[in-house]
């Protein structure tokens, strides 16, 4: 576009959906263009793109340019009070609440439309609690001057509903959009998408419905089956070559995918020949299945392969006990991918929330959670004579301004409080964003403060490298960022990162460590190994009961099922167990609906049959079985 089509670089939108991929992409077309040349070009998120227009726009729907955008803590926090004041508050879980209010949102809809759509029912106490709350939740936010990451997209879409104008400002402003992972696309983006091309129809997206399995999250993949209808004369090119995977795998995966009926007509090929088709091991129970997918990765590691190159694949976290637990005793090192994220750490939220409060001091969720940390003496009873005395267009922070005397005898506390965070808004103003946060941290000694916290010597000194950390992220972001890395731009982009990737960064360091990766298959996707074990491909797994049970469409599950397949490049094993242990009972299980009529393109094997092994391998695998104690005993008596 650039080059040949000699398009000002200005006028380039390309969006993806995470800040790892738009990361890449951008360090691609710099590779091939130069920095010059890509000036001006915008290669951002769904969500950075929506900041970034809020950032200008959000006046227009009442709130301040300086906003907070509110996690998940703060969302139920927020939903936690206002149980309080609804009748029978406490029967009903903040949790299932706070998701009804983010699918709503992701589907456009606003809390004053929520009573009169398909989704009401007003004989569910559920729906009547989400009605009240939703209103409750949006007046709060809007009391905060802070939105959540919803509202990111839809106050976008809405701003752009309500101003034609400003929809079309920003169409002519991106005349090229392209769309990276259009499969995934829910409303809110659609909508953006739409508006964005009001004044044009230049734009080219990517994506597979084949790996469209997000729709628990809002995706919707009418968006890319209907594309051609919505953008008529749209040229379809077809990308059928695969990369990845061997013959073998890519058709067992075409033969599975090309029974779901609403899909783009396509069939992969590769380059790549191999006679090893993938293999369907029948195990006799849960603890067999576990104990032969260590026997065979220790063989794996005997051989010296890289242990990241070795992934293990399951629908739910529910199966991985059994797994972890032979893992361990067969000494494999693994890692499982979606750990605690790094932003979730107590010492980091205190300190997020305190820049939060300096960039925005209506933040008041942020400002409770600093307000006696580190501790100032000031508890729920002081905080109490604030809010029970102020009025409806108050702050709490103007309260705490101007009325100390409320605080009685914590007077000079909260005086020094407020004057820390009017100090530090001219320190972020005048220094460095990292020289402002070291001296934030200073100020608030608050390295000595992780020391009176806790008592394990192990303890402090990782929680004071996490502050280090936070502080080399500054650093990071200032070097990339240059004249943006303002303390404002930094809280977005921080809280954009936490809410929408899970920690990317720690997910690759886990993946190129020498340890095997268990994970989901939702979280499998964009990612692939050599060696792959797709554990439980049995009805009830796949497809999930739910689905089977409540009678849905089970074709998203075969979708995932596809998905799971096409992350093997070399081997492929699946698993289905004779039995398994659900709830503490074992109940009779059968291969998955999806291998059947399938036998032709994968080799079964019996793992319940000695045959299948060597004597060795026998004597090994019943010594594991019945005492699950080899690796204690000598040599001599394995002898």
């Amino acid at each position: 576009m650039v080059e040949d089509c000699k398009i000002d670089p200005k006028e380039i939108l390309a969006i993806s959906f995470t800040n790892k991929a738009a990361k890449e992409m951008k360090e691609r077309v710099i590779s091939l263009l130069g920095k010059r040349r890509t000036r001006g070009m915008t290669l951002l998120t769904f969500h950075a793109l929506g900041v970034r227009i809020l950032r200008q726009e959000i006046t227009r729907l009442g709130y301040h340019k300086n906003f907070s955008i509110f996690d998940t803590n703060d969302q139920l926090s927020i939903i936690k009070d206002g149980l309080k004041t609804f009748r029978g508050g406490k029967e009903f879980k903040r949790e299932l609440i706070q998701s009804q209010i983010s699918f709503l949102k992701n589907h456009t809809i606003s809390c004053e439309e929520f009573p009169n759509t398909s989704h009401y029912d007003e004989d569910n106490p559920y729906h009547i609690a989400t009605e009240y709350i939703y209103q409750f939740y949006q007046d709060k936010l809007r009391f905060y001057n802070a939105i959540d990451f919803d509202d990111i997209l839809f106050l976008t879409v809405e701003i752009f509903k309500r101003w034609p104008e400003v929809a079309q400002l920003y169409s002519n402003k991106f005349k090229y959009i392209m769309v990276d992972e259009y499969q995934d696309t829910n409303t809110p983006q659609f909508q953006l998408i739409m508006a964005l091309t009001s004044q044009h129809q230049n734009i080219c997206v990517v994506g597979d419905d084949d790996q469209a399995i997000y729709s628990f999250r809002g995706a919707d993949i009418s968006n890319i089956l209907d594309f051609e209808k919505v953008f008529p004369g749209a040229k379809m090119v077809k990308l059928e070559e695969n990369y990845r995977s061997s013959n073998t795998i890519l058709e067992l995966a075409n033969q599975v995918i090309k029974q779901n009926i609403k899909r783009k007509d396509k069939t992969l090929w590769t380059a790549k020949q191999s006679t090893q088709k993938p293999i369907l091991w029948t195990m006799a129970d849960t603890d067999h299945e576990s104990q032969v997918l260590a026997s065979e990765i220790s063989k794996l590691q005997a051989t010296g392969i890289h242990l990241a190159e070795v992934a293990i694949l399951y629908r739910s976290n529910t199966q991985t006990q059994p797994i972890e637990d032979q893992l361990i005793l067969n000494q494999i090192p693994y890692t499982i991918l979606g750990g605690k994220k790094f932003f979730d750490r107590k010492e980091i939220k205190d300190l997020i929330a305190y820049l939060s409060v300096i960039k925005n001091p209506s933040d008041e969720l942020s400002l409770r959670r600093i307000l006696n940390v580190p501790n100032r003496g000031i508890g729920l009873a002081t905080l109490n004579k604030f809010l029970d005395s102020r009025t409806n267009d108050e702050t709490l922070f103007s309260l705490l301004s101007k009325h100390p005397e409320l605080a009685g005898p914590r007077r000079q506390k909260i005086e020094d409080f407020t004057a820390l965070i009017n100090s530090f808004q001219q320190v972020f103003k005048e220094k460095p964003l990292d020289v402002g946060l070291e001296n934030l941290i200073d100020r608030l000694d608050y390295y000595e403060y992780i020391e009176k916290q806790y008592d394990v010597a192990k303890h402090v000194e990782m929680k004071k490298k996490n502050v280090m950390r936070m502080v080399d992220s500054t650093q990071s972001f200032m070097k990339h960022f240059k004249s943006f890395a303002t303390l404002e731009n930094y809280v977005d982009k921080l809280l954009l990162k936490e809410l929408q990737e899970n920690e990317d960064e720690k997910e690759d360091d886990d993946v190129r460590a020498n340890k095997i990766v268990l994970m989901t298959l939702h979280s499998s996707k964009g990612l692939e190994f050599d060696y792959v074990y797709l554990v439980g491909a049995e009805e009830g797994i796949l497809p999930h009961k739910k689905s089977i049970t409540q009678g849905d469409d089970i074709s998203e599950e075969r979708r995932l099922f596809y998905v799971g397949i096409t992350r093997a490049r070399e081997k492929l094993f699946m698993t289905v167990c004779k039995e398994r242990k659900i709830h503490g009972n074992m109940v009779p299980r059968f291969p998955s609906r999806f291998l059947g009529g399938m036998e032709e393109f994968y080799q079964s094997q019996d793992r319940t049959r000695f045959e299948h092994l060597s004597s060795e391998e026998e004597k090994d695998y019943k010594d594991n079985f019945f005492s699950g104690l080899l690796d204690l005993l000598d040599e001599e008596e394995k002898n």
